[in-house]
């Protein structure tokens, strides 16, 4: 089992230790007062832990708090994991990032675009070139999710049972042939929009590697790293250490989501690599560590230095933005300044981002308003971890980085 623990007093990495002490004091006013149940933070640099705290309760139902082994849901967290194993398999000449997705999942060959109509009677022309995955690693594929509401092909999603997840019993082959069969919402390439693209692409790295996705993480990315604790569900003797998935209760508070909850307590028919995992704070500072290492960590190497450094540029067109390239995620979205590269978004200028952080810092959340960043320039990592859906409703991730580079002063 990875462990997580303060190895470094902060002056010792450049932090002044009583302004790192902000990033606790600013988190534990969230719970106080009802907006949060608890969290876990982690702050390390040149790899050495600065701040790791814990606040709160784990499940304000059993009054369990936060500790140090607690799981948390990660959801789109999942997303820079597996794109990691997709590019360690373009390393070993599985694929070209330029192939048509159709070579590992035939269905995507005949792929049609949105042109114009109601969700119930879309009328489609031809993709004028392939789904590539290249398209899936950076979400320009046209494919969508059903919970964004704003487009007739998110409808279309919507009807055919995918909106937080796939209809009961379908698989991840199933999932993929049945995406594949859907108006794309643009043409290939041509705009970017957060999607089922990185649950796709989890099924080429099966296809690829002829190992189901949870085996090939297991074997290829949680061993090696150490990561014994992140899989696509809790088993029965660890459901004490899972966290409850809470929403924003309107009339103040929280609401338990024991629906979407549960769902990480029975092993899965749909191997989600855009959503599907649950971590530990430890287990994902091991993955983190390995990102910002140049994709080593004690001696497991998983990508080649020059990989990563390519994943993680803008690979949005031109050098665009979110801002000018994608469609928003939700209506407080702000894009201004951060590109896309494979798996996660890349601070391109932030300046025009309005955020005290570096050109090049990569980062990454999800749905329960988990989060981590790499910035390579101040050689820092951190994450925070929740569980409270949507991930919008509070400033928690431009709050993290804003607290954590406050306190960064040699």
């Amino acid at each position: 089992m990875a462990k997580l623990e303060v190895d470094v007093e902060p002056g010792e990495v450049g932090f002044d230790a009583d302004r790192l002490q902000r990033v606790g004091s600013h988190f534990r006013r969230y719970v106080d007062d009802g907006k949060l149940a608890g969290w876990t933070v982690a702050v390390a640099r040149r790899g050495r832990v600065a701040l790791l705290e814990h606040y709160g309760l784990a499940d304000v139902e059993a009054q369990r708090p936060v500790v140090d082994d607690t799981m948390w849901r990660i959801y789109s967290m999942t997303k820079p994991i597996t794109s990691v194993a997709a590019l360690m398999l373009y390393e070993r000449g599985a694929f070209e990032l330029t192939d048509p997705v159709s070579r590992f999942i035939p269905e995507f060959a005949d792929a049609r675009v949105y042109a114009a109509g109601s969700a119930a009677n879309p009328s489609t022309v031809p993709a004028v070139e392939p789904v590539r995955i290249w398209h899936l690693l950076t979400h320009t594929a046209g494919l969508t999710y059903g919970w964004h509401h704003a487009h007739a092909v998110d409808e279309v999603y919507r009807a055919k049972g995918f909106e937080f997840g796939t209809p009961r019993g379908m698989d991840l082959a199933g999932a993929c042939a049945a995406w594949a069969g859907l108006p794309l919402m643009f043409q290939p390439g041509s705009e970017w929009n957060y999607s089922v693209a990185t649950d796709v692409l989890g099924r080429v790295v099966e296809v690829a590697s002829g190992k189901s996705l949870d085996a090939f993480l297991s074997d290829e990315v949680f061993g090696p790293l150490g990561m014994d604790d992140t899989a696509f569900w809790a088993r029965p003797e660890n459901l004490d250490r899972l966290a409850a998935l809470y929403v924003v209760n309107p009339a103040g508070g929280l609401l338990r989501n024991g629906a979407m909850g549960d769902a990480a307590t029975r092993e899965p028919s749909f191997l989600s690599g855009g959503g599907g995992l649950i971590s530990t704070a430890a287990d994902y500072h091991r993955f983190t560590q390995m990102l910002a290492r140049g994709g080593e960590l004690d001696g497991a190497r998983l990508l080649g230095p020059h990989t990563v450094a390519y994943m993680t540029r803008n690979h949005l067109p031109g050098g665009a933005d979110l801002e000018t390239f994608g469609r928003p995620l939700h209506a407080e979205s702000t894009f201004r300044g951060v590109g896309f590269g494979l798996g996660v978004s890349v601070v391109t200028d932030a300046a025009a981002g309005k955020s005290v952080t570096h050109d090049g810092e990569f980062a990454w959340g999800g749905l329960a308003s988990t989060a981590f960043y790499v910035d390579p320039v101040a050689e820092v990592t951190a994450m925070f971890f929740t569980q409270l859906m949507p991930s919008s409703a509070y400033p928690i991730r431009p709050q993290l980085r804003s607290l954590v580079n406050q306190a960064l002063v040699g």
